[in-house]
């Protein structure tokens, strides 16, 4: 059995993600009492009791998934994970990068939220609001995505997002071309086409000014050598020097989350066993469409636990 360790992005939280963790496990808790002190706020009031709309806020969300994803590896590692030892490679989607660099220790927790914090703020202001949409366009491969964005563009922005699984590719743009390419892949023949509840266009390049304020925060940032190498969303191949680190988290934030190709990467160089760490099950779910022979396991809590240091144990 060889693992890889991944972590979820945006749209995997949910009022109450890591409330049993904090419950039943001192180093979790005291990894969100870490995060809350590093910004300042008790974002674990907002993830545990809510509003909703006050944790799906991208300066929220980002740090609170790192919190959970964290926290899980914390009550890991004291029952005994040794990550050297038992995991080949972590890979996190797009937010997931930093989880995947703290949970292998390159960046440190508090240095991890801080971080989440000014990408989530810088991504949420870099577009004003009704300026940019992003779209799913299911049932097209990602080069027919690719076609349909560039024609969709019209001299406005339109690209590949997140190429997440075959025949799942987001697209993400100024609002008018996003829509033109949902027709576009209506008639084209698109499964479905439908224009996503996001608060901005991320992973495009109306995202430069959230990666000029992401270079300035991370040429500030202590990142050390992950204890196992990342497989980078931009490059969908493993980096470990902290220099190339710095510079694909820059470029996450405009460029193309190649999460398919990174899977079939992991696949391809012999992992066979795919643990999402945090909360959802969403890694998990594109991993049996891109591997169908591996095996996907969530990680979402202590009956989670138990399972998975049986597993790796035995």
């Amino acid at each position: 059995m060889t693992i890889a360790f991944t972590f979820p992005g945006q749209g995997s939280q949910t009022v109450g993600m890591g409330k049993a963790l904090a419950d039943t496990y001192p180093e979790a808790r005291a990894v969100f009492e870490e995060v809350d002190e590093a910004l300042g706020q008790k974002l674990s009031d907002v993830m545990w009791s809510g509003p909703e709309d006050g944790l799906t806020l991208t300066a929220n969300a980002q740090p609170a998934l790192m919190a959970v994803s964290l926290a899980t590896m914390r009550v890991l590692e004291a029952r005994g994970l040794d990550l050297k030892a038992s995991v080949a490679y972590v890979a996190g989607h797009s937010l997931g990068e930093y989880s995947a660099l703290a949970a292998a220790g390159s960046l440190d927790v508090a240095t991890a939220a801080r971080l989440l914090r000014v990408r989530g703020e810088a991504m949420q202001t870099a577009v004003p609001v009704g300026q940019g949409a992003m779209a799913a366009l299911l049932g097209l491969d990602f080069d027919a995505a690719v076609e349909i964005a560039r024609d969709a563009a019209q001299g406005e922005v339109c690209q590949a997002a997140n190429d997440n699984a075959p025949g799942q590719v987001v697209v993400s743009g100024h609002l008018a071309a996003v829509e033109r390419a949902v027709e576009i892949a209506k008639a084209k023949g698109a499964r479905r086409a439908v224009m996503l509840p996001v608060s901005a266009p991320f992973h495009c390049a109306l995202m430069a000014p959230a990666a000029e304020a992401m270079e300035q925060a991370l040429a500030n940032a202590e990142i050390g050598t992950p204890a196992v190498p990342l497989v980078a969303n931009v490059l969908a191949a493993p980096v470990s020097d902290p220099a190339d680190i710095r510079v694909r988290l820059v470029e996450q934030v405009t460029g193309t989350v190649r999460w398919r190709e990174s899977i079939g990467w992991l696949a391809d160089n012999g992992v066979d066993t795919f643990v999402e760490i945090g909360t959802g099950k969403v890694l998990t779910g594109m991993v049996k469409r891109i591997s169908r022979e591996s095996t996907g396991i969530a990680v979402n809590g202590p009956d989670d636990i138990d399972t998975l240091m049986a597993k790796i144990s035995g």
